[in-house]
């Protein structure tokens, strides 16, 4: 009887490491690149501040976009599973500069989130040992966050087996934190000892329970960061077993995850601590910062170090896995001769994309030095503005699934809801989110710093689009280039360059490939 010889060769790919990642390995890289630890302790306080009670229901509507356009994302993967991801579905939709500039929102928001978890990772380490400090761009801060983001690039260099190894450790301890922290608040509720016990309301869940519209646009604006990263688990859709059909389910799988996480969360931490403006009230601007350190001491008593553990936890993790689809779509990028070819090296035995890899480490290194050191209010400000590039890339990504199955739209009930009306009010509501951020940002109030006479926000968020039109304009003038913005190397009908049958490769123990 003879027997198919199992193919582990991939001739047409970009030399990625195929299937070492399943189901549950891309879901936990998925889950982790949000950080739930962190973006609740970053955002919680900020929501309740917006709208009061009606955070709850804050969540849940800023979790529609997020869901629509994770549909886009399953449905785009599913035709072209690339790990370009948006640059590569914008440029079979619209073309090589909007592919470009695409490309350029991932990248931008990978390199910005990055200084900001190595601070706050560094921050809470320091808090562990009962150290406090002033400022924070004091050198021992920046010198432990410099530390956190060399080791996580080195695990993501090292290979994507060991940080999913890593991650299934890290997002176990940060959930069990977050439980801890809800069956405590919830405890204490129950039991008449909350600082200021709130009973349930189906009110927090009313959308027409908002008073002011600027307040709730600013929750949703907050809200819509919190569920950011789970395209983390398309842009490593070359290294699981099945490229079309996982990551689109990990994605699916990783938003509702975190919906009912924060929703939970939220509603235990309003039962324990209520919305007022006094004392450990989530509605206290003083404890918005960072509620979980506010409450951990009264909550857990000697136990408070386990908040302070997972948030910390949080941000490391979500360092490693931001750096991964950051180097991927720089390694995409470089494949269709969108960027030097350099950038497309793979690492010869950990199957990585090496050079892209230790680039995102460098150039995140040094933006998070530089901006600490010259002023921390601009690299406060260069967070804050982070919803622009996240709204932007996800933007296109919705837009380019509309148009890049034009001619399929109405061909079946399905393909209307996921490839036509689903992508298109996600694109829709998340392109008048990028308009009012921006317009909230133009204000000087907004943000910490003032620059060139308006916001800072502002100035660091279109700046950061802006400096990605120059660089294109530069790429365009070199040889290499011209295949690429001709549309030669990448357009609506070039192959993938991936493997197309996951059948080839056999199941390993873990649920991989081998």
């Amino acid at each position: 009887m003879s027997t198919t010889p199992i193919n582990l060769d991939r001739p047409d790919g970009k030399g990625l490491k195929a299937g070492a990642l399943g189901l549950w390995g891309s879901t936990v890289i998925g889950l982790a690149s949000t950080a739930p630890a962190y973006s609740l302790v970053a955002t919680l306080g900020w929501v309740v501040l917006a709208v009061g009670a009606q955070a709850p229901i804050a969540f849940i509507i800023a979790f529609i976009p997020m869901l629509f356009i994770a549909f886009a994302y399953r449905e785009l993967n599913n035709r072209v599973p690339d790990c370009g991801t948006t640059f590569t579905w914008g440029t079979k939709a619209f073309g090589p500069w909007v592919g470009w500039m695409g490309g350029w929102g991932v990248a931008v928001a990978g390199m910005v989130v990055l200084a900001n978890l190595a601070q706050i990772a560094s921050i809470y380490f320091w808090n562990l040992f009962g150290v406090e400090f002033e400022a924070n761009n004091d050198w021992r801060i920046i010198l432990v966050g410099v530390i956190f983001i060399a080791a996580m690039t080195w695990v993501s260099w090292r290979g994507v087996e060991i940080g999913e190894r890593i991650q299934n450790v890290l997002l176990a301890i940060q959930y069990l934190a977050l439980a801890i922290f809800a069956v405590a608040a919830l405890w204490q509720f129950f039991a008449g000892t909350a600082p200021n016990p709130t009973p349930f309301d189906w009110a927090w869940f009313n959308p027409f329970g908002f008073t002011d519209w600027s307040g709730f646009v600013e929750a949703i604006l907050l809200a819509l960061f919190i569920y950011w990263g789970w395209d983390t688990c398309l842009a490593l859709n070359e290294e699981t077993k099945d490229p079309k059909r996982i990551p689109g389910r990990a994605a699916l799988l990783t938003t509702v995850i975190l919906l009912f996480t924060y929703v939970g969360v939220t509603i235990s931490a309003m039962m324990y601590a209520g919305v007022g403006e006094d004392g450990t009230g989530l509605g206290n601007e003083a404890n918005a910062d960072d509620f979980f350190l506010a409450i951990k001491d009264g909550l857990l008593g000697p136990l408070g170090w386990l908040l302070v553990v997972a948030v910390m936890i949080s941000a490391i993790s979500s360092t490693q896995t931001t750096i991964l689809p950051t180097a991927r779509g720089t390694l995409a990028m470089a494949a269709y001769k969108a960027l030097p070819k350099r950038f497309a090296h793979v690492h010869p035995e950990y199957r990585t994309p090496s050079f892209s890899t230790l680039v995102m480490g460098v150039v995140a290194i040094l933006y998070y030095v530089g901006f600490t050191l010259i002023n921390d209010n601009i690299l406060q400000d260069s967070i804050l503005s982070l919803g622009l590039a996240i709204a932007f890339y996800y933007g296109i990504t919705g837009f380019a699934c509309v148009w890049f199955f034009r001619r399929e739209l109405f061909t079946s009930p399905r393909n209307f809801f996921y490839k036509f009306l689903f992508p298109l009010l996600g694109a829709v509501m998340l392109t008048y989110a990028f308009v009012q951020s921006a317009i909230d940002m133009w204000d000087v109030d907004y943000g910490y710093s003032v620059l060139l006479g308006v916001g800072g926000s502002f100035v660091m968020g279109i700046g950061a689009l802006a400096v990605g039109v120059l660089l294109m304009f530069l790429w365009f003038f070199f040889p290499r280039a011209k295949p690429f913005f001709r549309g030669e190397s990448l357009n609506e009908d070039t192959e993938v360059l991936v493997p197309e049958e996951p059948a080839s490769y056999a199941r390993s123990v873990d649920g991989g490939l081998v």
